[in-house]
């Protein structure tokens, strides 16, 4: 019977071609990696493809293990950024979506930056705190992370519908403060 290799062993190994070593690993932590990212994401695929580019960037060496490091947290690293990415949009495709949209809307102010005009006249600040927990988690995706409805109710494990309700509620509530 053969001895179980550690991480470290199966890492070093699959970094030298060893597609038995990744096989391994892959056998490993998938199945985890999956169960941790989709506690972030309730989009299957987009967890199934999240967790693909992660062992994909082990197995191509993108990704650099430091030997002391823990083997898990270190794919955990990488899945979540991937994720996040993910979720962004910052692919190719998603850069072009965002381009185009910014061409449809050039000339028309956002609600974003109406708010943020208004921020001379008002404490944003102070508005935001008032926020319920849900709008303000909403206006953190859409607004500051930049993502699409679509995606923020992927992240926050919510309805689309709901995500563009509570932007509305949150945008209102905020141009009522800052008036």
């Amino acid at each position: 019977m053969r001895e179980t290799r550690s991480d470290g062993e199966l890492l070093r190994a699959a970094a030298d071609g060893d597609r038995r070593a990744f096989e391994e690993l892959y056998r490993r932590y998938a199945p985890w990696l999956t169960a941790r990212l989709r506690g972030r994401c309730a989009d299957a695929g987009v967890v199934d493809d999240v967790v693909q580019e992660t062992f994909l960037a082990v197995w191509r060496g993108t990704a650099r293990y430091r030997e002391d490091g823990d083997v898990a947290g270190w794919l955990w690293r990488i899945g979540s950024r991937r994720l996040i990415d993910a979720l962004r949009g910052d692919g190719a495709r998603g850069r072009l979506r965002q381009a185009l949209a910014r061409l449809r809307h050039r000339d028309e102010a956002s609600a974003e930056d109406r708010v943020l005009a208004g921020v001379e006249h008002g404490d944003l600040a102070g508005a935001l705190v008032r926020l319920s927990p849900e709008l303000r988690a909403v206006l953190q995706a859409t607004v500051i992370d930049g993502l699409t409805t679509r995606e923020a109710a992927v992240l926050l494990g919510i309805p689309p519908g709901t995500v563009k309700t509570r932007a509305l509620r949150a945008r209102k509530q905020l141009r009522e403060a800052l008036a």
